[in-house]
């Protein structure tokens, strides 16, 4: 999996406030039965009952130790769950299910094969969507399906790289695709959705995420991804005794890099002191920015060394710093 992506601005500038419809083939896999709410509660790092029905939510499934299997978006209807997840995380997942889900309370379908997942990204692809459907796209956290056996429509959560969801039969997506009027969106790619999840500050498993990862390493706390009030789950203790007792020694931070091309050399420095390390890096016409774990007690805005390069340590999200004229030279 590529660690960096090159955009020119003018893309970026569709990625934020435009609409761009990213066809992915990511891992699907629908969870139902008696008691299947029961059997994901204690799998899942966020709460999936308090939301009800129609509603979606962005969480992990752990090992034991509090260590991340796969970040999972889940969607909640009334007849079962739809766990959205990487492809590379497919096989674990579903190894771990067929170990923990009692096949009298809780069965899980395979669906990669057949369905699809279009991520609709910018500030204008919910209405773009709505006027190419003819009806109303949910909210954030809310789920829509359009017809019984057809695709699904879900708002991304605020935090979140995207806008809407769209999740289905592969068939379903095509006519989703088909309806948009010419010129009213556009059809990007992975580059386009690894960018968004860049500017998000978003982790990706195999980039920002591997088997020694903690959640609150990766910002799963501000991103909406963990919950601290709904019982108990696999791996619970060890993040709960970091939120409550301790600290992670190194955080996901954004930094910037001028030139249009990432070091070579990915470790970051101060001094002659290792800090941290480049993951994916966004490389635009003059700049990087990319995502670092980085030591904790390293504040933003320190200036750090990353090969021969001066690095910036910013907050997250990007935003607008450094993506506005003048934002980010390091001077």
């Amino acid at each position: 999996m590529p660690l960096d992506f090159s955009l020119p601005l003018s893309r970026l500038k569709l990625l934020r406030s435009g609409a761009v419809m990213v066809r992915d083939h990511p891992a699907v896999l629908r969870v139902e039965g008696p008691g299947a709410l029961t059997c994901l509660q204690g799998l899942l790092t966020q709460d999936l009952a308090a939301p009800g029905d129609g509603s979606l939510a962005y969480g992990a499934v752990l090992t034991p130790k509090g260590m991340i299997i796969a970040d999972v978006w889940v969607v909640r209807e009334d007849t079962g769950f739809i766990l959205v997840l990487d492809g590379g995380a497919r096989t674990a997942v579903l190894a771990l299910f067929a170990r923990t889900l009692p096949p009298r309370l809780a069965r899980c379908s395979d669906l990669s094969d057949t369905w699809g997942a279009m991520w609709m990204i910018g500030g204008n692809a919910p209405d773009r969507l709505a006027r190419a459907l003819g009806r109303d796209v949910p909210g954030a956290g809310k789920v829509l399906r359009i017809e019984p056996a057809g695709p699904v429509l879900a708002g991304g959560t605020e935090p979140a790289p995207y806008r809407v969801l769209c999740l289905g039969p592969r068939a379903g997506l095509d006519a989703i695709a088909a309806s948009f009027p010419a010129g009213t969106a556009c059809c990007g790619n992975q580059s386009d959705l690894a960018a968004s999840r860049v500017l998000a500050g978003w982790p990706t498993l195999g980039r920002e995420i591997d088997e020694k990862t903690l959640p609150q390493e990766v910002r799963f706390e501000e991103i909406g991804g963990v919950s601290y009030t709904k019982g108990c789950y696999t791996g619970q203790e060890t993040v709960a005794r970091v939120h409550f007792r301790g600290h992670v020694n190194r955080t996901l931070r954004g930094v910037i890099l001028q030139g249009g091309h990432p070091p070579g050399d990915r470790t970051l420095r101060s001094g002659e002191k290792e800090v941290g390390r480049l993951a994916t890096a966004l490389i635009l016409e003059d700049r990087v920015l990319a995502l670092a774990q980085v030591r904790r007690e390293v504040e933003n805005g320190a200036v750090l060394e990353a090969g021969e390069r001066p690095a910036r340590l910013v907050a997250l999200p990007f935003g607008e710093q450094g993506l506005g004229a003048g934002s980010w030279e390091l001077g």
